[in-house]
């Protein structure tokens, strides 16, 4: 019985324009009146028509969207041989992402790709180019007809708050490769413990803020967040040329080590996500060295290797729009809508060729697999957090590198994905505090 259900369902999902038609119906108007799908569009710049389609593999019939000049858009199902390029994907991946509570990798058209999660027959078709130049709108596309078929997806609540703690400096380090930099930090909170905060790839340490200004981690903490050289309000480094910046190993431990020394900092936990998640394994195992006194990775794992996309560093593509696109369904379903926004926007915001250059220690760059059975947890204690949505990092590659250290933690978190603190801070902070205790602990 269960393989006839599943031999039906994979049935109904055959042809993509009948699975979704009923959300197709309004999807023209849908369109022509989302703020966000305008607010790409509306641009000079779109001097030709674009048509791209969605559809199932095994089948020719697609939903074809076509963008004018003049900001028009029109709706329309036929062949995907019409198209300048399609979104393809087997019946049962689109089944999985248009469903009201889509998982990983299910959340966006790049996890369905396939990266670390591979997905077989699913691809884009056609012009590759021009999907780097408006991939951004088809991220938008899917979103609306999965609302059409189920309604906004609920969100997480969050307090906003109009009170900030943060206070802002500048201090200079010289970490090795990249020289000497006038980097941007901020902190807030007078508690016992001193804890790092360390962004991901291609972005900066805004992602912290909500963390910094919580009352309870201000209580128990002394927080720092500093941008990378050459990162948001970061200046670059003395050896930093426009379009070649790059990250190993060597620069970024140089670069946290410097940091910790010159503020005089005692012991401090770091914490990070992704890249960042990586690079606390680094410092845990050269945790003497940076002067550390425990490490956080968040989605980190001691070696991650797939396929490059070159996308975030062409002079064919945007990347102001292609680098955050690529990234925004790592985050969590339900994760305010706000917070999606905050991380957009700061990839959106780098200079040319920093997300790439990043990329080039979180994809290979970085491998500690037959390093990670030194760290001494007595030492530097490690407890590793990932999201449940990340399908970059996943849950499973965090755990079996925590399983090869000896006494180190690991947990995955619910509800979050690939920017725990950013998406929920109000999820993650309970996370962040059991593993502070936990290292204290552990530690003493």
């Amino acid at each position: 019985m269960p393989i006839l259900e599943s031999n039906k369902s994979a049935h109904a999902w055959r042809s993509l324009p009948d699975a979704v038609s009923s959300s197709l119906g309004n999807l023209n108007h849908n369109l022509n009146h989302d703020a966000q799908w305008q607010a790409f569009i509306n641009t000079e710049a779109i001097h030709q028509s674009v048509t791209f389609g969605v559809q199932s593999t095994g089948s020719s019939n697609a939903i074809l969207v076509s963008v004018e000049p003049g900001a028009k858009t029109s709706v329309s199902t036929g062949l995907s041989s019409d198209a300048d390029f399609v979104l393809m994907a087997q019946p049962e991946h689109w089944e999985n992402f248009f469903s009201a509570s889509p998982k990983a990798p299910y959340t966006s058209f790049v996890g369905i790709q396939g990266m670390n999660i591979v997905q077989d027959g699913a691809g884009v078709h056609g012009d590759h180019d021009k999907y780097s130049q408006f991939a951004h709108l088809t991220t938008r596309l899917l979103e609306l007809i999965r609302e059409g078929l189920h309604g906004p997806l609920a969100q997480d609540k969050q307090t906003e708050s109009d009170e900030d703690h943060l206070t802002g400096k500048y201090v200079y380090i010289e970490p090795p490769v990249w020289g000497k930099s006038k980097v941007f930090y901020e902190t807030s909170g007078t508690g016992p413990q001193e804890i790092v905060f360390l962004h991901t790839a291609g972005s900066d340490s805004r992602q912290y803020h909500v963390v910094m200004n919580d009352s309870t981690m201000r209580s128990k903490c002394t927080m720092f967040a500093f941008d990378l050289p050459a990162h948001g309000r970061s200046f670059p480094g003395n050896n930093h040329i426009p379009g070649n910046h790059t990250t190993n190993e060597e620069a970024y431990v140089g670069a946290i080590r410097e940091f910790v020394k010159v503020l005089k900092l005692n012991k401090p936990i770091i914490c990070g996500a992704s890249m960042a998640g990586q690079v606390c394994i680094a410092v845990a195992i050269r945790a003497e060295e940076v002067g550390a006194g425990g490490t956080i990775p968040l989605q980190g794992c001691d070696y991650m290797t797939m396929k490059r996309q070159f996308g975030d560093k062409s002079p064919l593509v945007n990347q102001s729009l292609f680098n955050p696109d690529w990234i925004y369904g790592m985050m969590a379903p339900s994760a305010p809508l706000v917070n999606k926004q905050l991380i957009w926007h700061l990839y959106s915001a780098q200079a040319y060729g920093i997300f790439h250059g990043d990329l080039d220690f979180y994809f290979g760059g970085f491998d500690a697999r037959d390093r990670v059975s030194q760290i001494d947890v007595k030492k530097c204690p490690i407890y590793f957090l990932t999201g449940e949505f990340d399908w970059s990092t996943t849950p499973q590659m965090s755990q079996a590198t925590a399983s090869k250290i000896k006494g180190a933690n690991f947990k995955e978190m619910a509800g979050l994905g690939h920017f725990p603190a950013t998406e929920s801070p109000s999820r993650f902070i309970p996370y962040l505090l059991d593993a502070i205790e936990w290292i204290q602990k552990t530690r003493g």
